[in-house]
């Protein structure tokens, strides 16, 4: 296929993939159930560990896959949503899918699709589509081992159709409300939906009410748990704005200078998680994972996105905040960082608890710019610069996120931080300009 054509091809996938969202939301596993069936049941040649949680999935999920890759596994990984370019949600060892693939694969389940609405049953969501398309590409690519970020929730969320060797749930905290429930424990059970029975399940949530909720969950499975702080512990030596260093007692070894490039010492707990899961995959499984593939493989991830430091002179941070728990773990790496004047460059999705987010924030920033996440779900974006106007420090709306980061870059001082947060739908946007901006 010659690259032009490729390129067409690729694109018209892409399109018709979007073309899905039409469906929206639409929970419940009959759907994605009957196309893996029509598509021969491609999960059920996978080793999977599935990763689900509020937040630190998607750090955990990479941090496993990284250690396994450094042990010489093949991993296959898939995330979501993706930064920049839908192919990062499917990665083999870290490559993206190639398009040739995606468009192969597209056209390979599209009839199966057509012919599922023809006898009588709902089409699949963009994201049950995508969730196919990846346990599809990983059992024909024979991966060693599959890495299975949830979406949303756990129990009717469409990643929820495979076996897993482990079950992660990483935290449990609120978001998504208006899906999962009013409550912590209301969410805790959703997310609990991924504990099977023949598994192991792994978690470091640290709310006792979800904690109980887990443990249950387990013994109804007949399933064992690990607790992360509990069965397993951490001790921090020294963070850098790079590149922090600690000490970890893991459930069958002692891990001294552990180094990792993903900053903030929430990370330190999602890497504690990645680690049990590595160190019982090797020792109720028999998976071989050498101690240097730990170091090696904490010491080599990469997560863009999350408290990514883009450049030094000025100070630019990138985080995808997008709730309160994550805005808690930003809040908290900030002093990590020195800088004389911080400015803050925001956008969330109205569904968040935005007020929360802004108490939070704004009283670490110096100036604040307010942007639309490209998304149905910005909402009144506005509100958010009223509300942080409420904390009586200077506050600049401004619509595209492009534009935003911009002239938020343009504000910032040698010696000052740019920390740009909020929902990833703007985040992608805002560092795609960034980065143009530095390569000038």
């Amino acid at each position: 296929m010659k690259a032009m054509e490729l390129e067409q091809n690729y694109q018209a996938s892409l399109d018709y993939l979007v073309s899905l969202t039409t469906f929206g939301m639409n929970f419940g596993l009959g759907r994605i159930q009957e196309l893996l069936k029509r598509l021969g049941n491609p999960e059920k040649n996978l080793r999977v560990v599935h990763v689900g949680g509020t937040n630190g999935k998607g750090s955990t999920t990479v941090m496993i896959a990284r250690i396994l890759r450094e042990a010489g596994y093949k991993v296959g990984v898939f995330t979501s949503p993706h930064l920049h370019d839908y192919r990062e949600r499917m990665t083999i060892n870290g490559q993206m899918i190639p398009k040739e693939k995606v468009v192969q694969m597209i056209a390979y389940v599209r009839p199966h699709l057509e012919d599922m609405v023809a006898q009588g049953f709902e089409h699949p969501t963009e994201f049950e589509v995508s969730t196919a398309l990846a346990l599809l590409y990983f059992a024909k690519e024979d991966v060693d081992y599959a890495l299975i970020e949830v979406g949303l929730g756990g129990a009717i969320d469409s990643t929820n159709v495979v076996t897993p060797l482990i079950s992660v749930i990483t935290n449990v905290a609120m978001d998504h409300m208006d899906y999962l429930g009013p409550d912590v424990v209301s969410i805790a059970k959703v997310k609990a939906g991924i504990i099977k029975p023949q598994s192991l399940v792994v978690t470091a949530a640290q709310d006792p009410e979800v904690i109980q909720v887990l443990r249950d969950a387990a013994k109804a499975a007949d399933v064992p748990l690990w607790l992360v702080g509990e069965d397993v512990s951490w001790e921090s030596k020294w963070s850098g704005e790079l590149e922090q260093e600690f000490d970890l007692v893991g459930l069958h070894s002692t891990y001294y200078k552990l180094r990792l490039h993903l900053i903030g010492f929430h990370q330190l707990r999602n890497a504690a998680t990645a680690v049990t899961v590595c160190e019982l995959l090797q020792s109720k499984y028999g998976v071989t994972i050498p101690r240097e593939a730990v170091y090696a493989g904490l010491r080599n991830v990469e997560w863009p996105g999350r408290l990514e430091l883009l450049s030094l002179k000025p100070k630019i941070l990138l985080d995808g905040a997008h709730n309160v728990d994550g805005a808690q773990a930003l809040a908290a790496a900030i002093p990590l960082y020195t800088r004389d004047r911080l400015i803050l460059c925001l956008g969330m999705l109205a569904d968040k608890e935005r007020e929360k987010v802004v108490d939070m924030l704004v009283p670490l920033a110096d100036e604040i710019i307010i942007t639309r996440p490209n998304s149905p779900r910005a909402g009144d974006w506005r509100a958010l610069g009223s509300l942080a106007e409420q904390h009586g420090k200077p506050v600049q709306c401004i619509e595209d996120p492009k534009e935003a980061a911009i002239y938020a870059l343009n504000r910032v001082g040698e010696k000052d931080m740019l920390c740009v947060t909020g929902s990833i739908y703007m985040l992608a946007d805002a560092r795609q300009a960034l980065i143009a901006e530095l390569k000038k």
